[in-house]
């Protein structure tokens, strides 16, 4: 019998299991490819937390995997030396306030002070909250954009940044030394009795509301330039906050009815990612009936925003890229500039970003994927004494924040920035998709692209790392026509020179990411999803026309094709 099969019988005989979770593991009784999904691994802990799959086994998300991994957070907590409080919040997804509660009473078990959300909240204010409330960690249970059956949970630092490596790391050691049944999963009413956990007031949402707002640009808002809106939370957290930042501005949105209200099925949007055209589905069609500038979606655990503009010839949303950019030529355009202000923005970002920044005097600085890594340069700044150089921070994954008050992406901002962009545009007689077409005349038409092809099953991972290693040990001079001038090993943190050979280092941390720069400016990364079992691969290409641009995009993702499927 294997090692799966003996965990799957184990968990079929724990009599504390609820009897739905019972009925879920006699459903698969005698399906071994599925026992050995549910039950060949423990359910991965690493810089954003977990995530997966609702349902029974080790390897999904369920009260006990939750429950152990909170108590595991809780030990690191205790002997890391931060202080013993944490803040939790929670999504719109199928038992995310379950799991929420349960992590509070695993953590005021071990004598942490616990301060919960009482009601959906958005990432961004949860990360507001670590430090507003002094807190040595916070976890948000959210799986961000995934469809319906996935739930996460999100690990945050005293810093308010998503964790990073090495902490991570120890926290899933003490993950793995914490038994699943040896203690009752907790109820949060003990909890709450015990003094230990209890609700945020609205003292920090007033704080969190104050910090976004002290973001705003400026634009002085009228009825003549005010842009008329269309607003979808697709059912998540970000209904009441965007809504209210709106109102402060004195713009009361349109809102896609369907979407305004939370559903942990997302019975309208399947597939909840704003980098998806599909996202805003609904959004067109109840556009049909008011007519708005602008529709404007944020994903279930706002933190990430999608944009698309009215145009003569119909709908133009923007890629997640161009509204960075967007929002960066229009921040620095209005922005007191210093020679040490500096933009952040991701390694798979468009480095149209840095031709802007450079145009305006200011420093462009990339770090690797993920928004921690943009947190972590704003802490840098911030044990300097400098953070009032960081204005600026985006992904190419639908990700922005302006300001330091929360150190991880905030759709909320970003949704007031383009109310103000809009204005703008309006006040000079323009609209958003005229803005960005001026960038592009201005400094030359960037195309982006990205891959993201899954690989599951538990031989996923092996199967993406020998595909990043085959690209490492690829000797060829060029790639698609265009000779390799630069080769980047972010897992070794060297950068070379093709022509000389030259090795520079990266300065950044290790990740099994490879990127290579090709004569013609175009430019291939590829990287293993750090949340799902995917290999991501990204494209960059400059051209005089967005066609040519576009035509490159489409050569190297063939390229990049072919090579999969021989994998």
């Amino acid at each position: 019998m294997t090692d799966y099969e003996i965990k799957y019988q184990s968990w079929c005989l724990e009599p504390t299991l609820p009897e739905s979770m019972k009925d879920e593991l006699k459903s698969i009784k005698g399906d071994l490819v599925e026992q050995e999904l549910r039950f060949g691994q423990v359910i991965p802990f690493g810089t954003a937390g977990m995530r997966g799959l609702m349902g029974a086994g080790t390897n999904r998300m369920n009260i006990y995997t939750v429950c152990r991994a909170a108590r595991g957070l809780g030990t690191w907590l205790l002997s890391s030396g931060e202080a013993k409080r944490c803040a939790i919040a929670y999504d719109s997804r199928h038992n995310s306030q379950l799991f929420a509660e349960i992590c509070a009473g695993a953590l005021a078990e071990q004598g942490i002070e616990v301060f919960l959300y009482h009601m959906l909240a958005p990432t961004p204010m949860l990360s507001f909250a670590v430090r507003y409330l002094k807190c040595g960690c916070g976890i948000v249970i959210s799986a961000s954009h995934n469809d319906g059956r996935y739930n996460g949970m999100k690990c945050y630092g005293p810093d308010g940044c998503q964790m990073t490596d090495e902490p991570a790391a120890l926290v899933f050691e003490k993950i793995l030394d914490t038994p699943l049944f040896e203690k009752p999963v907790p109820d949060i009413k003990d909890a709450l009795n015990s003094g230990l956990v209890s609700y945020i007031d609205n003292t920090v949402w007033k704080a969190y509301y104050s910090a976004v707002l002290s973001q705003r640009v400026g634009i002085e808002i009228t009825p003549d330039n005010m842009p008329k809106i269309l607003y979808t939370p697709l059912n998540g957290t970000g209904n009441i906050p965007v809504r209210h930042i709106l109102s402060e501005l004195g713009i009361e949105a349109e809102i896609v009815k369907v979407q305004e209200e939370p559903d942990g099925d997302f019975t309208t949007c399947p597939y909840p990612n704003p980098e998806t055209d599909e996202a805003l589905k609904e959004a067109y069609l109840a556009a049909e009936s008011c007519h708005p500038d602008l529709i404007i979606g944020t994903d279930p655990d706002a933190d990430r925003v999608a944009v698309a503009a009215a145009t003569e010839k119909g709908w133009r949303k923007f890629s997640g890229n161009e509204l960075g950019c967007l929002l960066l030529d229009f921040i620095l355009r209005h922005s007191k500039i210093s020679p040490e202000s500096e933009i952040v923005r991701s390694i798979v970002s468009s480095p149209l970003a840095d031709r802007i920044a450079a145009e305006y005097g200011c420093k462009a600085v990339s770090v690797l994927t993920g928004f921690k890594y943009i947190g972590g340069e704003i802490l840098r700044l911030e044990q300097q004494g400098k953070e009032e150089n960081f204005l600026f921070g985006f992904e190419e994954s639908c990700g922005y924040l302006k300001g330091s008050y929360a150190r991880d992406k905030d759709a909320v901002v970003a949704s007031m920035l383009v109310c103000e962009l809009a204005a703008w545009c309006k006040a000079n007689g323009k609209t958003l998709a005229m803005q960005m077409d001026e960038i592009y005349n201005r400094y030359g038409f960037y195309k982006a692209g990205v891959k993201s092809v899954e690989m599951a099953g538990l031989e996923g991972p092996a199967k993406i790392a020998s595909f990043v290693d085959s690209l490492r040990s690829d000797p060829a001079v060029s790639f698609c026509g265009s000779r390799i001038i630069r080769s980047v090993d972010y897992r070794s943190g060297e950068s070379m020179d093709r022509s000389s050979g030259a090795v520079a280092p990266t300065n950044l941390p290790s990740s099994n990411v490879y990127e290579l720069d090709l004569e013609d400016l175009s430019t291939v990364i590829v990287r293993p999803s750090g949340t799902e079992p995917k290999l991501k691969i990204y494209y960059s290409a400059v051209g005089k026309t967005a066609e040519a641009a576009q035509d490159r995009v489409d050569v190297l993702n063939a390229e990049m094709t072919a090579r999969l499927e021989k994998i």
